[in-house]
């Protein structure tokens, strides 16, 4: 009996295997070609190998590269080198092999062909090789999501990383760039130029201002003495009174007087004139 069970044991063991899911796969069990809608993300799943199979799909991102010919609005053709950055999503893996399969890349290719195509074709070759590009590749993503996400992918992104103009058109762009900054070159200089000459300005208008204050400090300088002048004058008048003159004239006569030598004086009787000879 003990031999039976330990036969049928080893039987079961032969008639099934087991695989190894790794991190960032997805494992799907297909039973006599009908797929089993749980899924393992990592791990061991245990099958039959006579009725059955596991099936791996990556759910980790894939970087698709490629290169293309875009068209432009002008009509040009501009080559590009293209990274498309895309996963699966876990949860749709099952869809993603009974309507599409596995070799599910040239979807993604043929998907990004067209969206590129269509989005590329409403922009100027000069926008792929400016601040415009990043536009191009997020409305390429949302272009492509529109019609993969439902069926069980994400475009993460699309990055155009190289852009090879045509040769004539690259020498145009090159040529209005440098014309761009010598214009660029020519308004700072004609700004610094009209700069220096507000300052110039600004400092022959203070320097005249400067001189205006020094006249008009000056003026009322020569105004405040004349003012001093005339006060003091008219102190003196009032001061010399005729009794004061008379005094004076007193005076004088006194201090001629006691001079050694002889003097002749004329004297009206009111006012006294006073004619000083030395008689030798």
């Amino acid at each position: 009996m003990n031999k039976i069970i330990i036969f049928s044991f080893i039987g079961m063991l032969g008639l099934s295997s087991c695989a190894v899911i790794r991190p960032g796969q997805v494992g799907v069990k297909s039973r006599l070609g009908k797929l089993n809608e749980k899924t393992v993300d990592a791990g061991l799943m245990f099958y039959n190998p006579l009725v059955s199979s596991i099936i791996r799909v990556p759910t980790r991102t894939i970087n698709r590269e490629m290169s293309m010919n875009l068209p432009s609005k002008e009509g040009l053709t501009i080559q590009s080198d293209v990274s498309i950055l895309y996963r699966i999503d876990p949860t749709k893996v099952t869809t993603v092999i009974e309507e599409i399969g596995l070799n599910y890349d040239q979807i993604i290719t043929s998907v990004f062909r067209s969206s590129a195509a269509d989005v590329c074709s409403q922009f100027l070759a000069k926008d792929m090789h400016s601040g415009e590009r990043r536009s191009i590749e997020m409305r390429i993503t949302e272009l492509m999501n529109e019609y993969l996400q439902p069926r069980g992918f994400e475009i993460e992104a699309v990055l155009m990383k190289s852009i090879t103009l045509p040769k004539g058109l690259a020498e145009a762009i090159e040529m209005k760039l440098e014309a761009e900054q010598d214009a660029f070159r020519m308004e700072y200089i004609l700004a610094q130029e009209t700069k220096e000459a507000e300052r110039t300005e600004i400092k022959a208008e203070a320097l005249k201002q400067q001189m205006i204050i020094a006249a008009e400090a000056k003026a009322r300088v020569i105004e405040i003495e004349a003012e001093a002048n005339k006060l003091a004058n008219d102190k003196l008048s009032q001061s010399l009174t005729p009794n004061v003159l008379k005094m004076k004239q007193i005076e004088a006569l006194l201090e001629l007087s006691k001079s050694p030598n002889a003097k002749t004086l004329f004297m009206d009787g009111q006012n006294p004139f006073m004619n000083m000879m030395d008689i030798k």
